[in-house]
């Protein structure tokens, strides 16, 4: 299926019924008065998470969701029914935005949460709600207000908690499906990957975390160019980066210090929180490097680089120290998530 990771739609929730002009009328009951009932609530547009969805592809056929309408009001005082709500299944990481305005409405991040985005018209009022002391016979009633309409455009983030990048042909999916069970498409040319794919790591019995393989990155993608620029927004939402370079790139001109600066300050352009966040740097193809030169040539891209953070040198396509690496990951995974744990109580 095809990634869609933003769309627009239009929510219409439903009117509200009208209220009813109604006189009793019942044999030997004389000056029966009003009876008019209310008429019932239009129902309201939901949006809900699902864990079964992971992309918004449907809506590229489905674009408008509407809620039932609310039933007028009867005779001997029967209220309306209440109109149905419309419930709108879509995938976790689904954000939501006012299309008009830019208005940030609502983040779903966990499975079944709910956010109402429309909201139902209100029951009109029938007679009898007009009878009074010195209206013994009201005649007028309330009709039920419109429903709300509004166009939203939903916008996907995958929820991941690490993230990769590098450029076309680093190796990411190939690591990805070396450390999980995820079987993203994998051959030597550049954009092989076309959207994000997700893998879990299985660290242990007990412990593990979610992985995401983002489209390779070039030169320029801040402002457009290539695939990446679609899909940089996925990586704010990750505790990790890792970032991957070939170190034996089959055209010998290729510099790998060039490549990950390229990298860089398409992040700086981009977004200055995200080049902040915490990155790793994973040297891979190290098994293409005679074994005597590997731990020299790795060296010195880490040295002309004056790289500060945390360096691994592995092979995606053999495994050769890709189980340290998720190791490591996890640790520090589990020691951010008992810091915010503290600094929460701390806070209470």
């Amino acid at each position: 299926m095809k990634f869609v990771d933003e769309v627009v739609i239009i929510v219409k929730a439903g009117d509200g019924g009208n209220g009813c002009v109604s006189f009793r009328r019942e044999k030997y009951i004389e000056y029966g008065g009003p009876d008019g009932g209310d008429g019932g609530d239009g129902g309201s547009v939901y949006l809900q998470a699902n864990k079964g969805l992971n992309t918004l592809a449907d809506f590229r056929h489905v674009r408008f969701y509407e809620a039932g309408r609310g039933e007028n009001g009867a005779s001997r005082n029967m209220t309306g029914a209440k109109g149905e709500d419309k419930i709108v299944q879509v995938p976790i990481g689904t954000m939501i935005y006012v299309e008009e305005t830019g208005e940030l409405i609502g983040d779903l991040t966990k499975d079944e949460e709910m956010i109402k985005v429309v909201q139902g018209g209100f029951h009109g009022l029938g007679n009898l709600r007009y009878k009074s002391s010195v209206n013994r016979a009201p005649r007028q009633s309330k009709p039920g207000s419109e429903g709300e309409t509004r166009s939203l455009r939903l916008e996907m983030k995958v929820l991941a908690d690490v993230g990769l990048l590098g450029l076309p042909n680093a190796g990411k999916s190939t690591l990805i499906s070396t450390v999980s069970s995820a079987r993203p498409k994998v051959a030597n040319y550049p954009f092989t990957t076309l959207y994000p794919n997700l893998g879990v790591v299985k660290v242990d019995a007990y412990q593990s975390f979610v992985i995401a393989d983002i489209p390779g990155l070039i030169e320029g993608a801040a402002e457009g160019a290539g695939l990446g620029i679609q899909f940089l927004k996925h990586l704010s939402r990750t505790s990790l980066l890792l970032h991957l370079v070939d170190v034996a790139p089959m055209d010998e001109r290729e510099d790998p210090v060039e490549s990950i600066r390229v990298i860089e300050n398409e992040l700086q352009k981009f977004s200055s929180e995200l080049e902040e966040r915490e990155r790793w740097l994973v040297l891979n193809k190290v098994d293409l490097l005679p074994p005597d030169e590997q731990q020299q040539h790795c060296d010195d891209i880490v040295k002309r680089l004056d790289w500060k953070g945390k360096v691994f040198m592995i092979s995606a396509a053999t495994g050769l120290n890709t189980k340290a690496l998720t190791n490591q990951i996890m640790q520090s995974l589990d020691d951010k998530a008992y810091l915010e744990t503290q600094n929460k109580n701390e806070q209470d």
